[in-house]
This record gives C-alpha cells, structure tokens and sequence, in this order.
C-alpha cells in the first residue's frame, strides 16, 4: 500500500506575531484549522507536526496530530527552509521503519485550507504523475505593468506593457503559501519543494490570505468570518 504523510511545520519563533502558529485565530490555535483540514481530508497514514515547542506540541496532540519527535535545532533556525525540515521529518521517519510514498506539506497559518483542496490537490499527483502539486493563485493586477520608484517619480518597470489590455497580458500566478504535494521519491532526489514536474492547482483569490504581520492577521480574521456567511465550503 502506498503510504502518505501529512506534515505541518510548526516551529516555536516568530518575530513579527509573538507565537504565531498557537495565537488563536476566531477561538481556536491557528494551528489546529490545518491539523483539522489534514485528518479530514482522510488520506494520510500520519497526519504529524513537525516543532521544536513543547506547548505546541501540546496542542498538536490535542488536536488529533502525532508528533512522534521534535525538530532539531538545525531546523529551527531562521534560515532553514521547508524542504529541510521535510528532508529532517522523512529521515526522522525511515530510522523507525516508516517511508511514505507521498507527502502533504501543510503550513501551519492556513486557515483557509480545507479538506477538499488537499484531497484535489493530491489527486492531482497521482493523476499527472507529477513531481509536486503546488496550489497557486493568479495575481489581481498584472505584474507585467508594475512600476517602480526612481529619483521620487515613477517609472514603468515594462514600459511596452503600460499601454496594453490586461486580457493581452499572459496570466502570472503566485504561491499560495498554504499547502504542497510531493512524490516522496521525487523530492529525495530534488531535495527541493519547486521540482522539475510541477503542476498548479488553481485556487480562488477569495480562499487565499498571506499572515505575515498583525495587520494580515486581522483582515484574514474579517474575511474568513465573511466566508463563513457566505458559502458552506465548512
């Protein structure tokens, strides 16, 4: 049976939001909407976190998430990346005897991710025989037309753009910055999340919110709540 694994990256520092990843969010640690979102979308063989905190492990365990052992200090620093600390969690797996042959990585500030993207999106590896899944958003505002600041005026960054028709424009996405779906095999090699077979998953703008700073917090807060009278996607 081809195992999978979901992994939630949650260390103990921040230093923009004091304890980001357990700071409630409309009630509950913000945490616990991507542990929810993993065991519900009941694909995984282990839904874990991966964390250098003992308070949140602890509420990594009472929200349903394994955390069969903490990440080193090599991996919670500020300049480890998210495919060192996947690399640290399936090592950490292979010397108990457990290999998965895909992998979710789910970010722990993503309340806006739900069961049935993870579930899509996994689909997507296995149908594409892809590398990675990476959910992606289209940017609101062609980039192609952005302007910078030179000398205190502004000056277009593409000049031969400024005149054209957005819909002339070839579509630009982003990452979400929520979720990402690995060929485990793929990724051992690769040792990186963007891999050389990466296929989007096309998310709505409305399920998206970067929370980097106190005030993305807040507006995050008013458009999930909005969300929540608006659809029954929960």
């Amino acid at each position: 049976m081809n195992k999978s694994v979901a992994i939630i990256t949650a260390r103990g520092g921040s230093k923009r939001i004091p304890r980001k990843n357990i700071k409630p969010f409309l009630g509950k640690p913000i945490l616990v909407y991507s542990i929810e979102a993993a065991l519900q979308a009941d694909l995984f063989h282990e839904v874990m976190v991966s964390t250098d905190d003992e308070e949140i492990a602890q509420v990594a365990k009472r929200a349903g998430a394994r955390v069969p052992f903490f990440r080193s200090e090599k991996t919670s620093n500020d300049f480890a990346t998210t495919a060192d600390v996947i690399e640290e969690v399936l090592e950490s797996y292979a010397r108990i005897g457990m290999d998965f042959c895909t992998a979710c990585c789910i970010y722990p500030t993503a309340p806006f991710v739900t069961a049935s993207a993870i579930k899509s999106a996994m689909m997507l590896l296995e149908q594409e025989q892809a590398d990675c899944v990476i959910p992606v958003v289209k940017f609101s505002f062609p980039p192609q037309r952005g302007v910078v600041v030179k000398d205190g005026r502004l000056t277009p960054k593409w000049p031969e753009n400024m005149a054209k028709r957005s819909q002339d424009l070839e579509p630009l996405y982003h990452d979400c910055g929520q979720f990402y779906c690995l060929n485990v095999g793929r990724f051992q090699q690769q040792k990186a999340i963007w891999m050389e077979n990466a296929v989007p998953y096309i998310q709505d703008e409305r399920y998206v919110q970067d929370i980097d700073t106190p005030e993305d917090w807040a507006l995050a807060e008013m458009k999930y709540k909005l969300l929540q009278c608006g659809d029954g996607r929960r």
